[in-house]
């Protein structure tokens, strides 16, 4: 039996039939094919194509129960590393990180770090902006549940899209990085003071909406440093909710005095990071 379709109805179906192959062309060349590990995946994301500043992202999928880390992993564990060297026309990558979370180490400690899904965001300046862009990039990382695993992926992407299908990921894990902010700023979520308290102890005063799920990280003025995470400090004063750490994890010859700490102060809903030196 021969059934006869409508001009009209055809040609309907061949357009919807053709738009829906572009989008899915779009949306493979905003990302490049996933490189897979055991228990870990990895990919490189690209947003629209605009000017010599772009937006890129490294996306992560982790299987359930286990992590991967911070820039800075905590008691345990090993931060990420990035290579863009052999990238075409750029200039220069900046990995912007997300509000990272606080987990159990498994031997007393704690490592920072995330878990599930993450995606960093990149921020990539072009050499010249009327060139093609393409964003290579080694990728070492661990992935960890009981034992810590070693991972290398290596990804290639070029920025094509004039309208990238992965803007709005891209501006969502954007959300997520910390917020600048200076010590003593009114917001409602606030670091109120750092101060010295003897040779080797520093206390940092926090506001916070919620205390309850608060966490704060710091980092010293170059990646050698390894200062332990502030930990909450069991009676507070009213009104802030106190942490203090150690100065311990130097590089050999270091001072503290004056050292220029980051501190990232991350709630339920909001995350600042605060630059000060230590007095």
């Amino acid at each position: 039996m021969l059934t006869r379709v409508p001009m009209r109805a055809a040609i309907g179906v061949a357009t919807t039939l053709l738009a829906s192959s572009l989008a899915m062309a779009a949306r493979a060349g905003d990302s490049s094919p996933w490189q897979r590990d055991g228990h870990s995946a990895v990919q490189l994301l690209a947003g629209s194509r605009s000017g010599a500043v772009l937006l890129g992202g490294i996306a992560f999928e982790l299987q359930q129960g286990w992590k991967t880390y911070w820039r800075t992993p905590g008691d345990s564990g090993v931060p990420p590393r990035f290579d863009f060297s052999k990238s075409d026309n750029v200039e220069a990558v900046t990995v912007l990180w997300p509000a990272p979370l606080k987990f159990d180490d498994g031997a007393g400690g704690h490592s920072i770090g995330y878990h599930n899904k993450i995606v960093l965001p990149l921020r990539i300046v072009a050499k010249a902006a009327d060139k093609p862009v393409t964003l290579r990039a080694e990728i070492n990382y661990a992935v960890c549940e009981k034992l810590c695993i070693p991972v290398e992926a290596s990804a290639e992407l070029g920025f094509n899209s004039v309208a990238s299908t992965e803007d709005a990921n891209l501006f969502a894990a954007l959300d997520t990085v910390p917020k600048p902010a200076n010590v003593g700023d009114p917001n409602p979520l606030t670091i109120r003071d750092v101060k010295r308290d003897g040779a080797k102890k520093v206390i940092v005063d926090v506001v916070a909406p919620d205390s309850r799920n608060v966490n704060l990280f710091v980092e010293g003025p170059t990646l050698d440093w390894s200062l332990p995470i502030p930990a909450p400090v069991e009676h507070s004063p009213p009104g802030v909710k106190r942490f203090s750490f150690e100065l311990d994890g130097l590089p050999p010859g270091a001072k503290p005095d004056g050292a220029a700490l980051k501190f990232t102060l991350v709630g339920p809903e909001k995350s600042y990071e605060f630059n000060t030196n230590l007095e």
